[in-house]
């Protein structure tokens, strides 16, 4: 089990808090497996720093995706994504 700090801004880490946010989208920049903990951290951007509030949450599933494969970089822009727990 490897613990991974991660900022997380305040609007998400609120969400993750009430229960209401279920997954958490990252650039897979690291490596992560399951068991592992991630330590979200609340970081002020109007700040520029961190709050001092942090949760930790292990990792239950994990999956990779390359979102070029199956849009363009134009659509990804204009659109965005949606992160859906289900």
């Amino acid at each position: 089990m490897t613990e991974i700090r991660k900022k997380t801004l305040p609007k998400y880490f609120r969400e993750i808090l009430e229960g209401r946010r279920r997954f958490d989208i990252r650039l897979a920049d690291f490596n992560i497996k399951e068991g592992d903990v991630l330590v979200l951290e609340e970081f002020d951007p109007t700040k520029n720093e961190f709050t001092g509030r942090v949760i930790k949450k292990t990792v239950k599933f994990i999956t990779k995706f390359n979102p070029l494969e199956y849009h363009d970089i134009d659509e990804i822009k204009k659109y965005g994504f949606y992160g859906v727990g289900i």
